[in-house]
């Protein structure tokens, strides 16, 4: 199943009053209402963190804020560029730019 199906599915959901979603390879999503800011539509604002480019450091992966479409670099990355972008614009929700089919709330500490 796509992300954005999945997602969908888990805001109908919790609307409805549930409080979690069986969605992707069985996976549980965890209820969190931060859900709704993110816009499955959101186009990634470049290919690789700009932040470590000028630094001239490379990320070990790249996440995708959902709010903005800010790409940065993932925790692993010496930079961690992802969650300075959380601290300083608070949009908590995040996806992997390339690898994975899942979404990171920063306010929860928890995979949907």
């Amino acid at each position: 199943m796509r992300i954005q199906d999945c997602a969908a599915r888990f805001a109908e959901s919790i609307r409805a009053g549930g409080s979690s979603n069986r969605c992707f390879k069985g996976a549980s999503m965890t209820k969190c209402e931060h859900l709704h800011l993110a816009n499955l539509k959101v186009k990634p604002s470049s290919r690789t963190c700009k932040e470590c480019v000028a630094l001239g450091q490379s990320p070990v992966e790249l996440r995708m804020c959902l709010v903005c479409g800010n790409v940065a670099c993932c925790d692993s990355s010496p930079g961690r560029h992802a969650t300075k972008h959380f601290q300083e614009t608070g949009h908590p929700m995040m996806k992997p730019l390339k690898s994975g089919n899942w979404m990171w709330c920063y306010v929860h500490q928890a995979y949907m």
